[in-house]
C-alpha cells in the first residue's frame, strides 16, 4: 500500500509540475493576490488503514464545501464528503446466524432473497489552512496546505430490493449495520490553481484522515453481544476537485465563475 501511494505522489507532483507551468501570461494580465469566498466539489479515492481496513476495502468520497481565502493566502472554511463502496470484507460472517448452510438469506416466500452489502459513511471538518506561492501562474495559486477537525462515520448498509426478507427489516439491519462514528482529523497537501482567465480554477493532492470511532449500537446480533471496542480508523487517499471562485471586482458589481 505505501509503494501505491508513493507512486501516487510522485505522479501527483508531476502533474502539478505540469499544470504550473502551463499558462504563460504578462505582468499586465497578471491576476492578483487578493480575498474571496469559494465553493469546491471534489472526488477522492481513498485507502483504509488500521482498523477500518479490517471491515472495509477501498472507497470512494465525494463532496464539497465552502471556504474562504484570506489576502494573506489564509484559507478557512467547512467541508463534507460521502463516503460509499461495494468492498465489505468478512461478508458472509455478517449475516451467519440468519443464513443457509450456503451463505443464503431465506425470504418470506421460502426463496433465496438477495441481499446487497455496501459501505456509506460521511465526514464533515472544519478546515484552517494556507496557500504558499512558489508555483504557479499567479500569487493565489501554489502549495495548499490544510488541516481540519470533524467526524467520520461508517456503516454497512443492506439492501434488499423486494424487501422480503423480515430477518433485515429497517428495525433488525441496524443490528448488522456495525454504525459507528466519532472525532476525526485530516490532513492535505497538494497544489491549487486560479487560473488568470477566471475560469481554471481547481486543487490536487493527498489526504489523510485518522478519527477515534466506536459502535453506535447497543447490541449486535451476529455476536450476540454489545460492540465496545475502541476503533483507530484510517483513510489515505489521491483527492482532486473544481473550486468555484466568487470574486469581487467593485463594489457594485460581481462575477461567479
Amino acid at each position: 500500500m505505501r509503494q501505491i501511494l508513493f507512486t501516487g505522489i510522485l505522479v501527483l507532483m508531476l502533474v502539478i509540475r505540469s499544470l504550473a507551468q502551463t499558462e504563460v501570461i504578462t505582468d499586465e494580465d497578471k491576476l492578483e493576490r487578493k480575498g474571496f469566498a469559494l465553493f469546491n466539489a471534489f472526488y477522492a479515492y481513498q485507502v483504509p488503514g488500521k482498523d477500518l481496513a479490517i471491515r472495509f476495502g477501498n472507497n470512494s468520497m465525494i463532496g464539497g464545501g465552502f471556504l474562504y481565502k484570506f489576502n494573506s493566502n489564509l484559507v478557512a472554511g467547512l467541508e463534507g464528503g460521502f463516503i460509499f463502496s461495494e468492498n465489505i470484507k468478512n461478508k458472509d460472517s455478517y449475516l451467519a446466524m440468519i443464513s443457509t448452510s450456503e451463505g443464503y438469506v431465506i425470504s418470506e416466500a421460502g426463496t433465496f432473497a438477495e441481499v446487497y452489502l455496501h459501505e456509506r459513511g460521511f465526514n464533515i471538518n472544519a478546515k484552517l489552512g494556507g496557500i504558499l506561492p512558489v508555483i504557479g501562474p499567479n500569487s493565489n495559486s501554489g502549495i495548499l496546505l490544510m488541516g481540519g477537525a470533524g467526524i467520520l462515520q461508517h456503516k454497512i448498509r443492506y439492501e434488499i430490493p423486494d424487501n422480503n426478507a423480515p430477518q433485515l427489516s429497517s428495525e433488525h439491519k441496524k443490528g448488522y449495520d456495525r454504525l459507528s462514528n466519532g472525532p476525526s482529523i485530516s490532513q492535505f497537501i497538494g497544489y491549487v490553481h486560479f487560473g488568470n482567465n477566471r475560469t481554471i480554477n481547481f486543487h490536487i493532492g493527498a489526504e489523510f484522515i485518522q478519527a477515534w470511532t466506536k459502535s453506535r449500537r447497543p447490541f449486535d446480533f451476529d455476536r450476540m453481544q454489545a460492540d465496545t471496542q475502541k476503533r483507530f480508523d484510517m483513510l489515505w487517499g489521491i483527492r482532486v476537485g473544481w473550486i468555484l471562485p466568487l470574486y469581487k471586482r467593485t463594489a457594485k458589481e460581481f462575477y461567479f465563475y
